[in-house]
């Protein structure tokens, strides 16, 4: 070791000094009173150590002069006080990380059941209704390929709109209808038949009705169904114009004269077999069949 190093090792005060001078200006501090009569007068601070010094002999500890001197000193500086900071963020922010252990616990679980809300709303709500939006531009633009009516277009792009309108107010179910809505109007489009009078045995292949505004009047029906390319009888909405509802139907009543129906009952009573029974024909893409009879294509799903 050097000559410096032991100049500054020397220099160092030792720990046990350092705390018997806390320890003398805490004294001091509990014994108020003395220090402000005593310190006051820089003429008695011999006597004030006097009386220190018999406080600590009291107690069996023996205090040099020096540590005496510096505790007064060190007491008149205000050493060893306290001084907390100043109120700011940064105090403030280190207050309340020394005090995580008090509401950490709490503040994960508030997370905890926020993700579970956050988890449970997405896969509940905001999933299932994107997929909606989504499945409703998918369908619309499906239409559009499908179809040229401006009828048809038309109407799917208000349902479409409807079903948006709802997802915006959050009412899935409405929107989910739309969807629904929307599905049936491409089923329809895409479906080819040929429009046919029922001609089995035992089945009626046409009715007329007393209306209840004119009882002396009728109204003729033909019952139809619709068979696709492979024979196939396929189920059609169908608007009934006496209550205004529309079912999915697979036979129903067309509405014709009274010339056309007579002429068809006159071909079922020649032999028993309707040989013009084909009285209409739907394309791909159209939203009613080409009728090749007389009719106003008004109809009823019950007789």
């Amino acid at each position: 070791m050097t000559e410096g190093d032991v100049g500054a090792a020397n220099s160092r005060q030792p720990l046990d000094e350092v705390m018997m001078a806390m320890d003398v200006v805490d004294t001091l501090r509990r014994r108020e009173r003395l220090v402000e009569t005593e310190l006051s007068d820089a003429n008695r601070r011999a006597q004030l150590k006097d009386r220190l010094r018999e406080i600590y002999e009291a107690q069996g500890i023996e205090v040099p002069d020096r540590i005496l001197e510096e505790g007064v000193a060190a007491l008149a500086e205000d050493r060893f006080v306290f001084d907390p900071p100043q109120d700011s963020l940064s105090v403030r922010m280190a207050n309340l990380y020394v005090s995580r252990g008090r509401w950490g616990k709490w503040l994960l679980a508030g997370l905890a059941i926020a993700a579970v809300f956050v988890a449970v709303n997405y896969f509940t709500v905001t999933q299932p209704n994107s997929r909606i939006g989504s499945d409703l531009t998918a369908v619309y633009e499906d239409i559009q390929e499908i179809t040229t009516s401006e009828e048809a277009l038309s109407g799917a792009g208000a349902i479409m709109q409807d079903g948006r309108d709802a997802l915006s107010r959050g009412d899935a179910d409405a929107a989910r209808e739309a969807l629904n809505s929307l599905e049936a109007l491409r089923a329809l489009l895409n479906v080819q038949y040929s429009l046919q009078i029922v001609n089995r045995p035992d089945e009626l292949s046409g009715v007329w009705r007393v209306p209840d505004v004119n009882t002396n009047s009728r109204n003729y029906y033909l019952i139809v169904e619709a068979v696709d390319r492979s024979g196939r009888v396929v189920a059609i909405p169908v608007r009934n114009e006496e209550t205004g509802n529309t079912q999915t139907v697979s036979t129903w009543g067309l509405r014709v004269d009274q010339n056309t129906f007579e002429s068809v009952a006159d071909d079922k009573l020649d032999d028993g077999i309707i040989q013009n029974n084909i009285v209409g024909e739907k394309p791909r893409g159209a939203l009613e069949p080409e009728y090749t009879i007389p009719t106003s294509g008004g109809a009823i799903t019950a007789w």
